[in-house]
């Protein structure tokens, strides 16, 4: 069995250390070497080739985020921040996911903390093992959707006319390099648009961030979402980091429901969970639509959803980082559309329309 080769850069040797022997304990994962800082970690990228980097943000020399920007573009490999400036600073997490990193695990308690979050560590490596051949044949799609975004785009005036937003709500899930293609989705919108409600999956915290973010690419208002908050027309609703989000019809009006439990297909908050609920009040005013991603979440969700009378859009394996969730949704058959971002837009604008 191949095992998967990691690098660790870290300037703590606390970490490094700690990451060391509780990596070493998995039969599939082998420590090829540790980096105190980015010079050192980009000699050993060059000389260890690994599979994986786990990474910090806050380093000597060289902040990671620097060093990641510059790993993407001469030498992409998946990498995972693991660092606690995350905590801190909500707007690093985003800044990595923007840039390239495959995921983050964040040190909430520092140095100390690491140990705790071994199992989420370990779980990340591997699905970003799993991932690595797409993730890399796909990454620059991160520069060129975030040259995109930063781009005007005129809307057709003809979508535009008459925008009917009654009864309608549009949901969307995703998760690896999700917050580039929700970012660009979100910013060639009008400002006039459904309810629109998005899970990606992030860990707590990050999701304010991430919806602030969004708030200033767009017309429309965006906001983390809370409990039983009335949905309202132009205006974006963030799942946040750490719950799921259901949604609830009361007359003839949709609310958020922000709740705790156990988590679904490895995330919280799940796409699927915030599928299914739509799935109960499905019609033809319901759309639901599944972007980049890893693994399975949204498919069944999805797949009620277009039972039940709603409209499904998976994105194209073209336009994705990593082609995992869309791919889940078609092969059980759950897409009514297969569409790139662009194709999105249109339809979402169409969709307000009729």
């Amino acid at each position: 069995m191949d095992k998967i080769k990691v690098l660790i850069i870290d300037d703590s040797a606390i970490v490094r250390d700690y990451l060391t022997k509780a990596l070493s304990k998995y039969e599939d994962i082998e420590v090829i070497g540790t980096a105190p800082d980015p010079y050192i970690g980009r000699d050993k990228i060059v000389s260890l080739n690994p599979d994986v980097v786990t990474l910090d943000i806050e380093m000597p020399r060289m902040d990671g985020l620097t060093f990641l920007q510059y790993v993407m573009k001469y030498r992409p490999i998946p990498i995972i921040i693991v660092s606690s400036i995350t905590a801190s600073d909500e707007a690093a997490a985003i800044k990595a996911l923007e840039i390239g990193a495959f995921d983050i695990v964040n040190k909430p308690g520092g140095m100390y903390s690491v140990q705790d979050l071994e199992e989420e560590i370990v779980n990340k490596i591997r699905a970003a093992y799993q991932a690595r051949d797409a993730f890399l044949k796909n990454f620059k799609k991160y520069e060129e959707i975030n040259k995109k975004i930063k781009e005007k785009k005129d809307i057709d005036l003809n979508l535009l006319r008459n925008i009917k937003t009654t009864d309608k709500i549009i949901g969307i899930g995703a998760s690896t390099g999700g917050t580039v293609a929700i970012e660009y989705i979100i910013s060639k919108l009008p400002s006039r648009m459904p309810p629109i409600v998005i899970t990606q999956h992030m860990p707590p915290q990050f999701t304010f961030n991430f919806a602030q973010r969004l708030d200033s690419l767009t017309d429309l208002k965006v906001k983390e979402a809370e409990d039983n908050e009335i949905l309202l027309p132009n205006t974006v609703y963030v799942a946040p980091g750490g719950y799921h989000m259901k949604i609830e019809r009361k007359g003839t009006n949709y609310y958020s429901r922000i709740v705790e439990g156990e988590k679904v297909n490895y995330q919280k908050p799940a796409v699927d969970v915030m599928f299914e609920s739509m799935a109960k009040y499905g019609t033809k005013n319901m759309l639901a639509i599944l972007l980049t991603g890893m693994g399975r979440d949204g498919a069944k969700g999805m797949l009620e959803i277009k039972n039940t009378g709603g409209i499904t859009i998976a994105q194209d394996e073209n336009s994705c980082v990593v082609w995992g969730m869309p791919k889940a949704a078609i092969d059980i058959g759950a897409a009514d559309y297969v569409l790139n971002l662009d194709q999105i837009v249109e339809f979402m604008i169409n969709f307000s329309n009729k």
